[in-house]
């Protein structure tokens, strides 16, 4: 039976679990699929991407059943275009501080309504094979546009942006947030606020909510307050923590040993 698409899931409020991935090859995406993951986020804002490994990631997703997201370097039309011509899933876009940039992101990625370039003969097009009005009504059903709510500013505009026709959801950037109040008394305490405000415009307006969780504690509390889509570290953080954890479990298992063994002496 054919998988749901990723936009329908992400629209009617499916809890979902995915991952960033900073790495640019495809074998963690593979990895990421073989778990039971629903999606992964591709990092092209903080990781050494470009058009090809993006490419060969989202095709390696495809292969895997995961979807396939991408956090495009910019909120450009440019960037947008390139990746969903590739097939990507949808895009998760930094700094949408307005109404105005958030309406140009919805326009980037939808054909009605909207002025994204065309292109049947990609990926996304399945290379020709539809005629112009089913591939523009597919791509608009399939495309997922999700906002990334970042910077104080964006806190103070919630409402009007996640009013914007075609915007399917925020993501809430809370360690950037944190970022931008450093420096005040009161920082963690603002963020916590940030987050319940957009938690609340986003539910009036019918919109979805993605989180980054810390541990399992905030992601139930996030859950609590809306969120339905949970990105939960990223490919080099999994790698990091694995290895660590390994490390520590043979050299003291090791270091035991040889205690035990002089002790015996």
């Amino acid at each position: 039976m054919q998988r749901q698409r990723f936009s329908d899931r992400f629209r009617s409020g499916q809890t979902l679990y995915g991952t960033f991935l900073k790495v640019p090859a495809t074998m963690p995406a593979e990895i990421i699929g073989s778990l039971g993951y629903d999606f992964i986020v591709v990092d092209e804002e903080h990781s050494p991407f470009n058009r090809e490994t993006t490419d060969r990631i989202i095709l390696a997703c495809k292969a895997a059943g995961l979807a396939a997201i991408v956090r495009v370097q910019s909120s450009s039309a440019a960037n947008i275009l390139s990746v969903l011509d590739c097939g990507a899933d949808g895009v998760l876009v930094p700094h949408v501080c307005n109404v105005q940039t958030a309406r140009a992101i919805v326009a980037a990625g939808r054909y009605r309504g909207g002025q994204r370039g065309y292109a049947p003969t990609t990926r996304a097009g399945n290379f020709g094979s539809s005629d112009q009005a089913t591939h523009m009504e597919a791509e608009d059903r399939r495309v997922t546009i999700i906002a990334m709510i970042e910077d104080p500013e964006a806190i103070d505009k919630i409402d009007e942006i996640v009013a914007v026709e075609g915007i399917d959801g925020v993501f809430i950037g809370r360690g950037d947030l944190e970022a931008a109040y450093a420096g005040t008394d009161d920082a963690p305490l603002l963020v916590r606020n940030a987050t319940k405000v957009v938690c609340a415009a986003t539910a009036r307006a019918g919109r979805r909510i993605a989180v980054l969780p810390a541990t399992p504690e905030d992601a139930a509390r996030q859950a609590r307050d809306g969120a339905t889509a949970f990105i939960l570290s990223s490919d080099q953080g999994f790698l990091r923590s694995a290895a660590m954890h390994a490390h520590t479990q043979m050299s003291e298992a090791i270091e035991r040993s040889r205690v035990d063994y002089q002790e015996s002496d």
